[in-house]
């Protein structure tokens, strides 16, 4: 199985990168973040053509996840329990032939002093309550997406400039660490020990050309996928050519 997870800051500009990367790396699922579409509005036709599944959950203009698969998804869920249509649409999951994947856009947080750092670590308590009540850490579960959080020191270009704030602050390696314990690896880390190693570089100042970038785009999984795990990688490339998004492919794969 290959899973990939993919912040692409909009379908709309990005169509084309999307179904060219699927034609690539042929996953069995793609996760998409930050779709920025309704639901009716996304080209779900052009995929459909070519033989892919689709399960969106849009709203207009920000957010939204989505998941293109070879299968259909079983169990589908959207959102985190009791939210309603006024709420960020943030998940989608669904279960592939026994593993249930989650792919979540987390809240950015902007600053640790705004409202929505608060927000941000209330949903990943919220998240986190979601899993330790519908799974088991001996459950096929793979937690995957856009964390906007740096999980250490490793994983920033500039440790010291970030530490303390949006992306690197304690609350939120407190809030990987209740996901940790409950028993969700970082599967990137599993295969990978080195620094540098990133998977987001922001538009501006050359982040990308004088690779300034952050390892915010996790796959996560229970003890079961981590011993199934054969690989996982950042596809770099996926950053360069004409309009591409912020952020990179992460791809996993497993027996």
């Amino acid at each position: 199985m290959r899973l990939i997870t993919w912040n692409i800051n909009s379908i709309r500009p990005r169509l084309e990168r999307v179904l060219a990367l699927l034609e690539r790396h042929d996953p069995d699922v793609l996760c998409l973040q930050e779709i920025k579409v309704i639901d009716d509005a996304f080209p779900r036709d052009v995929f459909e053509a070519r033989g892919w599944h689709v399960e969106t959950y849009g709203q207009p203009t920000y957010n939204g996840v989505a998941l293109i698969s070879k299968q259909p998804a079983e169990d589908v869920v959207r959102g985190l329990p009791g939210e309603g249509p006024a709420d960020q649409r943030r998940l989608i999951a669904g279960t592939f032939d026994g593993v249930r994947v989650i792919n979540v856009y987390v809240p950015n947080g902007q600053d640790t002093e705004s409202d929505k750092f608060p927000y941000k670590l209330d949903w990943l308590a919220r998240l986190a309550a979601m899993i330790e009540a519908t799974q088991t850490p001996a459950d096929s579960v793979v937690l995957l997406g856009d964390f906007n959080i740096a999980p250490d020191e490793r994983d920033l270009y500039d440790p010291e400039g970030w530490r303390g704030k949006v992306h690197f602050h304690p609350k939120e390696h407190e809030a990987l660490g209740r996901l940790s314990a409950w028993g969700l690896q970082d599967i990137f880390r599993w295969h990978h020990r080195d620094e540098g190693l990133y998977s987001w570089w922001d538009y501006r100042q050359m982040g990308f050309d004088l690779d300034q970038g952050l390892r915010i785009d996790l796959i996560l999984g229970t003890k079961t996928m981590v011993e199934r795990s054969d690989d996982c990688e950042i596809d770099r490339e996926e950053r360069k050519g004409d309009k591409p998004s912020d952020h990179a492919p992460v791809i996993a794969d497993f027996e």
